[in-house]
């Protein structure tokens, strides 16, 4: 009878504790349906003694990393608020690089990526984290390919999930790896969550847009334009109210608020019709009331930018439908 996958992860103080629990609950209920233990999960401590979670709850690990147990079949760290302050603790690293490399696969969830990333481990390869940090993980680590909007990424050995229930997700992932789809579905129905998540993580994100940028005339327009989206935002029009010649505004918009008028302008639609999705409004009702000239339209640029459809988003965001008169 074959011995059971032996799942480390790894946990520093303040981790995330969905990030630990979420994963050993779907290899947990992989060995119920299964009917034998399929896998054997220990979490793994930096130093000695209890780890307290970034909830305030207590979690007392198995094993302390990189002293004297077996090599793990498979290699998780767990993400943490501020975890990527630990990426620069080069003694921490290296007992992570000996523990991984000697794993048959090896990952992160959330913000572990930021530890394993500073292994060189993950050098080379696609993987993704949490939307939130992504752009500052991509600027501290320029040698590892960034997918900010998928909910988790294999490459090689490399086995990387976005945030904190997406943890569930990866480790579904590597049931159906190991054990089957058909196991991997049982687990899912289960555990009611989804065995392929629609879209990717960006339509949970909240893209802040930042303050008016440029000069005065240009931070008037964005005002403007964030307080109608449904109006004519042509860059005619646009121009007109800043005062400018189109030429130039559009030359002037692009280098002082880093994109073009019409791509501003329909990131700006898009967060409008979001708002009004998660209200409850129909698709087509929130893409007219937002600017957007036809369905077709407003679909395509709902779809490039949150990787889901307005329909998919109003059914998984919205709370109660919105009465419409």
């Amino acid at each position: 009878m074959m011995k059971p996958r032996r799942i480390g992860i790894v946990a520093i103080e303040g981790v995330q504790l969905l990030d630990v629990a979420g994963p050993a609950d779907v290899f947990a209920e992989a060995n119920v349906r299964a009917g034998r233990t399929e896998y054997e999960v220990r979490v793994l401590a930096v130093t000695p003694g209890t780890i307290s979670a970034s909830s305030g709850m207590r979690l007392t690990p198995d094993d302390v990393l990189g002293q004297g147990h077996p090599p793990f079949d498979t290699l998780l760290v767990a993400g943490a608020p501020h975890l990527d302050r630990r990426a620069r603790d080069e003694r921490l690293l290296e007992r992570l690089r000996t523990e991984a490399v000697a794993a048959r696969r090896f990952g992160s969830v959330c913000t572990g990526a930021f530890l394993l990333a500073g292994t060189g481990l993950l050098d080379g390869r696609r993987v993704t984290t949490h939307w939130e940090i992504a752009d500052r993980f991509a600027q501290a680590f320029p040698a590892v390919m960034l997918e900010a909007d998928s909910i988790h990424v294999r490459d090689g050995p490399a086995r990387t999930a976005a945030g904190v229930t997406a943890g569930l997700d990866l480790a579904l992932a590597l049931v159906e790896e190991d054990l089957g789809s058909d196991l991997a579905r049982q687990v899912a129905s289960q555990l009611v969550m989804y065995f392929r998540r629609p879209g990717g993580q960006l339509q949970y994100s909240r893209e802040r847009h930042a303050a008016p940028a440029g000069r005065s005339a240009l931070q008037d327009v964005q005002r403007w334009v964030i307080a109608h989206p449904q109006a004519d935002h042509g860059v005619p029009e646009l121009a007109e109210r800043a005062g400018m010649s189109p030429r130039h505004f559009a030359r002037l918009f692009r280098s002082e608020v880093g994109a073009t008028p019409s791509v501003w302008v329909e990131s700006v639609r898009v967060e409008a019709a979001r708002r009004l999705l998660e209200a409850g409004h129909p698709p087509k009702l929130a893409g007219s009331q937002s600017g957007f000239r036809d369905v077709e339209t407003f679909r395509r640029a709902f779809q490039r930018r949150l990787g889901v459809s307005p329909a998919a988003y109003r059914n998984g965001h919205a709370a109660e439908p919105a009465a419409v008169s």
